[in-house]
């Protein structure tokens, strides 16, 4: 450890960027691959309505994945120190626990989305051309919450035993599973938006033998009993006390998504719908490997700050935020000079790719910025400073892009819809600039060096 510890503290800043995000990178990119992956195929298998479809129903997935993101994060908390404590007991109770509670929670959610699919698809947006979609996609779905929650939760507390790189595997298997099945269950089979779906659950399935032959082989530390899933109450009260503000968190984007499909089909139609299914998810793909970055370079600004080095979290900063200039802008020229070319990745449609042109172009204007924005926030949360991090954080989409969703389209109609994401974007970089700059004068100041910015 004292090893480790030295060479965060001296080594190479660039190289130790990419040691520690590698894994995050390769795992995000993955997990964005996995839910782009069912948009393309669907796209070029079925339509354009049935983008939109899966569109619709993503404020469903989100709400699938955040139970077993609460509860993997809150217990993988609890191991993470009960195994920093020599309490192996305790850390065996956590996983056990976990799992009941996940299951638990998948369930109680389970039933009534299945008893009133219909009335929840229609809220989420669905139109009488999109309803038929939505609800095969989405019934079929909805067999696999319980197994797609244990999979995400499996992935945290992997982590939590200092296995990344098996975490990592059980997003590719998953991920190069869909990819395989998605064509032969969409084109060879024909069953379309059904295909999909099923090539989705079994992927999670194949996931979970994974993550089940992982647990059972000499290379997990979770040797686990049936007396341990027998849930310990102060536990479990303590896991979901943890887990609670990811969970917040992932129902707040789910609450977004909901609105942007509802403003969509109030001020436009269910192309429109498609067009921001879209451009999300290639966003997002951009994203996921700056938020990697992120998660690797929090850990050396922790460090660094404990050992008081604050020119080399300045450096650490700059970096990172370089490398992530680097990748959002090289997805901003793509997406912005060959709009045509991306968006007929997922559809043959040529209204669908004309209508989508302007859109795509708009909602990317501030992209190459966003990672200053995600290292702002993780900055403040990896120095211990909980506010700063909870308002960067919150800023770019509950604070500022709901009430712009909210007001820009009663001006501006459905072009409203699409400027809200760049309006909401700018205003959340000047407030991160705001809280970096003192912090970096701050460090300045503590340091007693000249200013790098």
């Amino acid at each position: 450890m004292e090893e480790q510890r030295e060479l965060i503290l001296n080594g190479n800043l660039r190289s130790l960027l990419f040691k520690f995000s590698m894994p995050a990178i390769i795992g995000m990119l993955v997990n964005a691959l996995y839910n782009m992956v069912d948009t393309l195929f669907v796209g070029q298998g079925v339509g354009p309505l049935a983008i939109s479809a899966l569109t619709i129903v993503l404020p469903m997935q989100i709400i699938m994945m955040s139970f077993g993101i609460m509860t993997g994060i809150g217990s993988s908390s609890v191991i993470s120190r009960a195994f920093g404590a020599k309490d192996y007991n305790k850390a065996l109770k956590s996983v056990g626990s976990g799992i009941v509670l996940t299951v638990f929670f998948s369930l109680i959610f389970l039933i009534p989305a299945y008893i009133f699919a219909d009335k929840i698809l229609y809220f989420f947006g669905a139109s009488s051309e999109t309803f038929t979609f939505a609800y095969d996609y989405m019934s079929i779905i909805l067999i696999g919450f319980i197994t797609y929650s244990l999979v995400i939760f499996a992935n945290s507390i992997i982590r939590a035993e200092g296995k990344p790189r098996a975490s990592m595997y059980v997003m590719i298997i998953g991920a190069a599973c869909n990819i395989i099945l998605d064509p032969i269950f969409i084109f060879i089979l024909k069953l379309g938006v059904k295909g999909a779906a099923i090539a989705t659950i079994i992927s999670q399935f194949i996931s979970l033998l994974f993550v089940l032959a992982f647990f059972i082989s000499k290379k997990s530390s979770y040797i686990l009993k049936i007396s341990h899933f027998n849930p310990d109450l102060k536990i479990s009260r303590e896991i979901i006390a943890v887990g609670f503000p990811s969970f917040i968190l992932q129902i707040l984007s789910s609450v977004i998504f909901l609105i942007f499909n509802k403003s969509l089909v109030y001020y436009g139609t269910d192309m429109h719908v498609a067009v921001m299914g879209i451009g999300l998810r290639m966003t997002n793909f951009i994203e996921m490997p700056i938020i990697g970055i992120t998660q690797g370079y929090s850990t050396l600004v922790s460090f660094n700050y404990g050992a008081k080095l604050y020119t080399r979290i300045k450096k650490i900063f700059k970096e990172a935020f370089i490398w992530t200039f680097i990748i959002a802008g090289a997805g901003f020229i793509i997406m912005m000079l060959f709009p045509e070319q991306v968006l007929g990745l997922f559809t043959k449609d040529k209204s669908l790719i004309q209508m989508g042109i302007m859109p795509l172009r708009i909602i990317i204007i501030f992209l190459p910025f966003i990672g200053f924005q995600v290292l702002g926030g993780s900055l403040f949360q990896a120095i211990g400073k909980a506010i700063p991090a909870l308002i960067i954080t919150l800023s770019r989409q509950l604070l500022l892009l709901i009430p712009a969703l909210i007001v820009l389209p009663i001006f501006f109609n459905i072009n409203g819809i699409w400027f809200a994401i760049p309006v909401s974007s700018f205003f959340s970089i000047i407030l991160t600039s705001f809280f970096v700059y003192f912090q970096i004068r701050k460090f300045n100041e503590l340091s007693e060096v000249k200013p790098m910015f």
